[in-house]
């Protein structure tokens, strides 16, 4: 028998939380970027569909033209303001 990384549950569980890290940043962020704009087919797609980030990502850089800077500035302030 082969062991695999699915096959042990403790990394099965890190691998989880490393998903849910990754996508629960864009996936907020996306969604009020489509709040914002009044984007209400695309808030409804982002928040239904899961697609591991990819999807928020591209709305986010693609079809919201939001710069890397400004993600960046939005997430340092969201960070700052919770101290």
């Amino acid at each position: 028998m082969n062991p695999t990384l699915f096959s042990n549950p403790k990394s099965n569980l890190i691998i989880i939380l490393i998903t849910i890290l990754w996508v629960l940043p864009w996936k907020i962020y996306a969604l009020w970027t489509a709040a914002k704009r009044g984007d209400k087919i695309w808030f409804v797609v982002l928040a239904i569909v899961n697609t591991v980030g990819i999807l928020e990502i591209i709305y986010v850089f693609a079809v919201a033209k939001k710069k890397w800077s400004e993600v960046k500035d939005s997430f340092l302030k969201l960070m700052s303001s919770k101290k």
